[in-house]
């Protein structure tokens, strides 16, 4: 047994991946969208405000898939990495949802 306990029959060690970075830095990013997401409502109302609210809050819902898959990689024992995998490209897109929200939201506000 290692000087942890985390190994022996039956035991996976876990968050030894990148999910245990990916969960909780897409719970964050989801609070970053929702932050921006008030912050666009201050803005007078306009056809660009419209896209860069939409544009956040399907930002945030790809944020929580991310999120799912990487506590799904952490919990299932055989193909966890599968759900790792997925969980890095869907945050990697979201990363770049966000920041193409940040784009438009500079050029929206007037």
């Amino acid at each position: 047994m290692s000087a942890a306990g985390n190994e022996g029959p039956g035991r996976v060690l876990r968050g030894t991946g990148l999910s245990a970075h990916i969960l909780p830095t897409s719970a964050t990013m989801i609070g970053v969208c929702l932050t921006a997401l008030y912050i666009s409502l201050l803005s007078p109302f306009s056809a660009g405000r419209v896209v860069v609210d939409k544009l956040l809050a399907v930002d945030a819902l790809v944020f929580l898939v991310s999120a799912v898959l990487s506590f799904a990689s952490m919990r299932v024992h055989d193909g966890g990495f599968r759900f790792e995998a997925w969980g890095e490209n869907v945050f990697i897109g979201a990363l770049g949802l966000l920041a193409l929200g940040a784009l438009v939201l500079a050029f929206a506000v007037n």
